[in-house]
């Protein structure tokens, strides 16, 4: 399925539209499908495990025969009660039944560590379209890739676990008995993002909502809305259709007595902006106001929910809304709580997670690693009032000298930046995380940051960089010397002085960090330790007393390093990770967590915390 990005016009300033991009730049975007007209698909679905993609090929590697292929339009127990010789593999009408969204591993236990494709089907009957009226199937996220078929035709694919895509079914869908059928493919991929080897549970499956949406012949496909920061609300709407160009388009905030309008483009497009009045309350995480947005562009009306606030930097600082702030952050995984997660984020599994960081560490900022969120979490991180970062999955060896894979990466952006524009909870887009320098990594990330500064010129880019290191005179002395660091807006690194290194944690509070023009923010730092396990004579790793030490001495350095704008240490909870194998502490869990799978504070949370509540009462902390 050939798709292309359709980048918006920044109202500040006019942006370039960037290059046709591949599969992964889902078109349309469909912003906030959630409250479209249409019906929610989540439910019960039937599955059937394929391990050797039988339902795609046959075994001389031709097309998948009759009898195999798990799309067709068939009931397989009502052809073979007809023509009793026939040969079916599958029957997946009658196969086993698993409730969607999840992670397989939810469905049975023994799919853990599967990786390959899986089947999934459901039918559903649908509203009969209206003259004019067009209907598209979106999906919040499929881990890793997706083929989709509708009653019996392929509608579409894509490629990337972690963003929505939308396929328009128009044509195929029928009033009744509609079979969805999705081909879903966990299989990592050398030349994917991310590549094969992470540090975290894949969770092949429907990870997220799906729905049905039906919309009019030309609809609002994007309406962003943001305070500029020479005090403007600006508002740039994309429309999809035949009707698109030359089209009244009104953005209503009614509490604030505004209608920002005008007529779209010849693209489709309309940028207006008018003055912020005086009554305007600026979002932040002390008030997170958010202002109730009504789009309306011919037959179609668009709802949201819209914080307005200004983030930028100056020097070594962060501003909101023009003040300097400092970020008192952590690190979340999308895993909920629980002995056995399985990716299914619900508005109370996130407002759980999220919770511990805004009411338990008094934070106000959440890095949400290592990829794009449920859509359901940054919504719930503008109602509760924490900042965020957003990032996509371009990790580790990630294979920088393919063009595939950089085409991959930036509709991954793409997509994310354009579903998530309008929450003013994000502030920083992240576009890597722990990249060994080489030539074509740095061609590949400098794409991506321009990429970034073309989408959305309101936000902050940054990446999570590796530090380097050298001793003089017997210090320590810490920095980071990444050519990536030119690019940024906002420096971090991720140190694990202590844990990954042999120094004593009692040497952590002497090592100094150079100096930096920009702000820099910890993303990461962590020690590893087991719920319930203590050993304070031996003051071994994976200890809770090694942990609690660990962030004592940490924040001790961290407390004297004077350009440091904020921190995200690792991780808020202990998540899976199948490369984390100790028989005693591990188990397949990384145990970073500063709370346990199900919700137990460790020690070192409360050192957090301590730190968090002198950092919002404007204290100095003296790290002792």
């Amino acid at each position: 399925m050939e798709t292309r990005l359709k980048a918006l016009i920044g109202a500040a300033c006019a942006l370039t539209l960037l290059a046709p991009l591949g599969a992964s730049a889902s078109s349309p975007t469909l912003t906030r499908a959630d409250n479209r007209d249409g019906q929610d698909l989540s439910g019960t679905w039937r599955y059937s495990v394929d391990p050797y993609r039988d339902g795609l090929a046959g075994f001389h590697r031709g097309p998948p025969g009759e009898g195999h292929r798990r799309y067709d339009d068939v009931d397989v127990d009502a052809v073979t009660r007809a023509k009793p010789n026939a040969l079916y593999e599958y029957d997946m009408d009658r196969s086993p039944t698993a409730t969607l969204p999840q992670g397989w591993v939810g469905h049975d236990p023994s799919l853990r560590y599967y990786q390959g494709l899986m089947w999934y089907e459901r039918r559903f009957d649908a509203p009969a379209l209206k003259p004019g009226q067009r209907a598209f199937l979106r999906f919040e996220a499929v881990n890793y890739t997706a083929k989709v078929f509708l009653n019996g035709k392929s509608v579409g694919e894509h490629e990337g676990g972690f963003t929505p895509f939308s396929l328009e079914v128009t044509e195929t869908l029928r009033a009744s008995n509609n079979q969805i059928t999705v081909g879903v493919d966990s299989t990592p991929q050398a030349d994917g993002v991310p590549p094969p080897v992470t540090d975290w549970e894949n969770y092949g499956g429907v990870t997220r909502p799906m729905r049905l949406v039906i919309t009019p012949g030309t609809f609002v496909d994007e309406a962003w809305v943001r305070l500029t920061k020479d005090g403007k609300i600006a508002a740039t709407v994309k429309l999809d259709g035949a009707q698109a160009a030359n089209q009244e388009v009104h953005v209503r905030i009614a509490e604030l007595g505004l209608d920002v309008s005008g007529k779209t483009d010849a693209g489709g497009v309309l940028n207006a902006s008018i003055a912020a009045p005086k009554s305007l309350v600026r979002w932040s995480p002390e008030k997170p106001k958010l202002y109730d947005v009504v789009v309306q562009a011919g037959e179609d009306r668009l709802t949201d929910r819209v914080g307005l606030r200004t983030i930028e930097t100056r020097g070594s600082q962060i501003l909101l809304n023009g003040k300097p702030i400092f970020l008192r952050g952590i690190s979340v995984h999308e895993e909920e709580f629980g002995d056995n997660p399985a990716r299914t984020i619900t508005e109370a599994g996130a407002r759980a997670l999220l919770a511990e960081v805004k009411e338990g560490l008094h934070g106000n900022f959440v890095r949400l690693a290592h990829y794009p969120h449920s859509e359901i979490t940054t919504r719930v991180a503008d109602e509760m009032g924490l900042l965020v970062w957003s990032e996509i999955p371009v990790y580790w060896l990630v294979d920088f000298g393919n063009p595939r894979t950089l085409e991959l990466a930036r509709g991954m952006l793409a997509d994310n930046i354009r579903r998530d524009r309008n929450r003013a909870s994000i502030i920083m887009w992240s576009v890597a995380n722990e990249t060994p320098i080489t030539d074509p990594r740095n061609t590949f990330l400098y794409q991506l940051v321009d990429d970034v500064r073309a989408l959305d010129d309101s936000r902050l880019v940054t990446a999570a960089l590796l530090t380097a290191r050298k001793t003089n005179n017997g210090v320590v002395e810490m920095g980071l010397n990444d050519p990536l660091a030119d690019k940024l807006d906002v420096l971090a690194a991720n140190t694990y002085n202590g844990w990954y290194t042999d120094d004593t944690l009692d040497s952590l509070p002497a090592m100094t960090w150079k100096a930096t023009d920009k702000p820099m923010v910890f993303s990461e730092f962590g020690a590893d330790a087991l719920s319930g396990f203590s050993d304070p004579a031996l003051m071994r790793k994976f200890s809770e007393d090694f942990q609690k030490k660990y962030y004592e001495k940490t924040l001790a350095m961290a407390a004297k390093v004077p350009t440091l704008a904020g921190m995200s240490p690792w991780i808020l909870k202990d998540f899976r990770s199948p490369r984390r194998q100790n028989p005693i502490y591990q188990q397949g869990w990384n145990r970073k967590g500063l709370v346990s799978p199900t919700g137990r504070r460790k020690p070192a949370f409360f050192v957090l915390q301590g730190f968090y509540k002198q950092k919002e009462a404007g204290q100095k902390v003296d790290g002792k």
